[in-house]
Parts: C-alpha cells; structure tokens; sequence
C-alpha cells in the first residue's frame, strides 16, 4: 500500500537531520509546497536560524499554523532500533526524530491546506491563510518565532488566529489541546562563604550550610493558589554544585539552579521580589542571575477554541480536554502579540526519547483535523 500523502511528506521531512538550529532544507520544501497553492513565501534568516513566514490571500482575518522544523539530538545510534533519520513505517508506525516533534504536524498542515484549497470553498477566499517555521524551538529560541513576531509586528502585521502543531495528545490524537502554558523563570544562584580546612570551621564560612535553611524554606513557600485555568505556582531546584571534590575542605561557594513554572496568578516581578526578600532576610552573600523563558498566556473562550473542539469531535467523536498542563511553547511569543493560540497534534509519549515514534494513521487524521478547523474558520471568523 502506498504512503499517503501526509505521510510520504512527514517521511521526506524526517530524513532531513535537522538538529536545532539547522533546518537541512526542511523550509525550502514546505515552501515549495505552499507556493504551487498560490502562498507568497518569505525567508527570514536571523543569525543562524532559518524562519518561513508564508501568507495566501489579500485580506480578512488570518489563521496561521506554527511550528518548528529543527529537532533535538537522536543521541547514541545504537539505542534505536531503527536509523533515526530513515522514517520507518513498521507495523503501522513511523519510526524517526521528529515523527510526533514536530514534522508529522507540519506535514498534516500542508496537506490539510491542499486539500481545503483544492475544494475550492468560496469561503476560504475571505479566510488568508499563514505559516509560521522556525528553526529555533528546541535551542535557546533566541532568533526563531520570537524574532518573526517582532518583525511582523514593526510591520503591522497582526496573527488572528494561530494553531500550533507542538504533540499535544495523549492516548489519542484530538484528545488533548493546549489552550495556554505556564510561564517558565529560571535562576542561577551562587551562595558565597569562605573556603578551610574542615578541622577549622570557626575559620570558614560554609555557604552548603547556609544554603540548606534557605533552600528549605524556598521549597516549602506556597507561591500562589492557580486558578480555573492553571494548576499552583510550583519552583523545582534542578542542580546543586560546590565543594572541591575533597573531603577535609569546607568549600567557598555553592551554586544553585532552580526554576518556577508558574501560573496567570503570578508575574516574574512577584516571584523575583519574594525570592530576593527570602534570601536578604537570611542574610546571605548570594548573587542570583534570572533568566525568563515566556510569561504565562491563556486563550480565553472564543472562535478559534471552539472551532478545534468542533474539529476533533466531527473527526474523531472525541470531546477533547483543554489543558494548560507541560512545558513551554512558542505559544508564548505569538500569544502577546494578541492572537488566539491553540496547540494541537499528535500524540507525545516518545517525544525526545530513543526510538521516537507515531501511529502513521494518526497523521491522516490530524491533517483532516486541521482541514476541519480551516473550513470552520472560514464559515465563521469575522469579516
């Protein structure tokens, strides 16, 4: 039997290696893709990172799908069972890096354009359609969407409506859609005393044993309550480092990261302020560099959240959950710029691991998936 379309399109994207930030001319074929259906395709290069801003029609509001060619690293060869990089379908299943993260959504998305242009609804004449790739999700994301949505914005270009095909179900596809995601802050502490010799501690200034009360208490805060939408605030201490690597030294400093996934009750302000106030008030020589990821964003009820929950039902029957649950996105660049975010696609439980892999037929139904929401669109956003 021979591939389908949406298939034989993810196959020829995974066999493109393109580890964060290289892109292997992943871009290059989409937009060879969405020109032959009439898109005006743009590159947008910054630094080292490819990005496709792709836009079909003049006017009305614009639904665009995002998402990311670059993949993170297939790590040892000799834990697959299969080559990383060969797209394997065996026993109904595609086998790669990349499969559900996130080539098999990108491949869904253009053939669910195709075929909606193909029918030729007078509707989608007043519906454009957009594309936003970058090269730059699984790294830093420092010149990839980021970088795009400032450009759009210097121009005036505003995103209506964005999906974007990050793997967001669970035990089958539709099942589950991300309406919002935590913001993430991150922080790099560094707690200083005074190196010695461990037979003369009256001499030496352990910053481990002024790091432990302190760290005790910063896990122990309740930092908000969540709400409808978003689970608690929760912080994660994810490394300690210090000591010399003898025993009969105190050591003169200790190093600390940590992070905060933290809800729309919560700002980065707040959380810094109520840190620095915990570690003033214990009197430590500290220096702490923050780093934030993304702020918080949540879709409110509206067009875009109805249509994808219609979508999936007509397609699957599914009544799909509506979750803020896991890690970050580049939701979180396009959300600011006041767009309607919905992250739907396959389904993620080998994302990241050895011998990443999809349902094949999973692909086709996503790709009528995304097809459905076009037509949904069409018929009901604004003129």
């Amino acid at each position: 039997m021979s591939a389908s379309p949406t298939l034989e399109l993810a196959q020829q994207l995974i066999r493109r290696p393109s580890v964060t930030p290289a892109d292997e001319g992943c871009q290059q074929l989409m937009a060879e893709r969405l020109e032959a259906l009439g898109f005006n395709c743009e590159s947008m290069r910054f630094e080292d990172v490819d990005n496709l801003w792709a836009v079909r029609g003049e006017s009305g509001p614009i639904l665009v799908f995002a998402g990311h060619t670059d993949v993170v690293p297939s790590g040892e060869s000799a834990g697959w069972e299969h080559d990383p990089y060969s797209a394997l379908v065996k026993d109904g299943m595609l086998h790669g890096r990349g499969a559900a993260d996130m080539k098999g959504s990108l491949a869904a998305m253009i053939t669910a354009c195709e075929a909606a242009i193909t029918k030729a609804n007078p509707s989608l004449e007043t519906l454009r359609l957009g594309f936003l790739i970058t090269s730059d999700e699984e790294g830093i994301a420092a010149h990839g969407t980021r970088r795009v949505i400032d450009a759009l914005t210097e121009r005036g270009e505003q995103i209506d409506y964005c999906i974007v095909g990050e793997p967001s179900s669970t035990a089958a596809v539709g099942d589950t859609i991300k309406i919002g995601r935590r913001g993430s802050l991150s922080a790099s502490l560094t707690i200083r005393g005074k190196q010695e010799h461990v037979a003369y501690p009256h001499l030496a200034d352990n910053p481990i044993h002024r790091a432990m009360p302190v760290l005790a208490a910063l896990t122990g805060m309740t930092w908000d309550a969540g709400n409808d939408a978003f689970p608690p605030t929760t912080l994660q201490i994810s490394n300690i480092a210090s000591g010399t690597g003898a025993n009969n030294v105190i050591p003169g400093s200790c190093k600390v990261d940590f992070n905060f996934r933290f809800s729309t009750e919560s700002s980065h302000e707040q959380l810094t302020a109520k840190v620095t106030e915990l570690f003033d008030a214990h009197a430590l020589d500290y220096k702490i560099d923050w780093h934030l990821s993304g702020e918080p964003f949540l879709t409110q009820p509206g067009l875009l959240r109805e249509a994808t929950a219609a979508s999936i039902e007509e397609i699957t029957g599914l009544i799909t959950e509506q979750s803020t649950a896991g890690g970050t996105s580049d939701g979180r660049f396009i959300a600011p710029s006041g767009a309607e975010v919905v992250e739907l696609g396959p389904c993620n439980a080998t994302i990241h691991q050895v011998n990443e892999r999809i349902c094949a037929a999973d692909l086709d139904t996503l790709a009528l998936i995304y097809e459905r929401l076009i037509e949904h669109l069409a018929d009901k956003a604004p003129r």
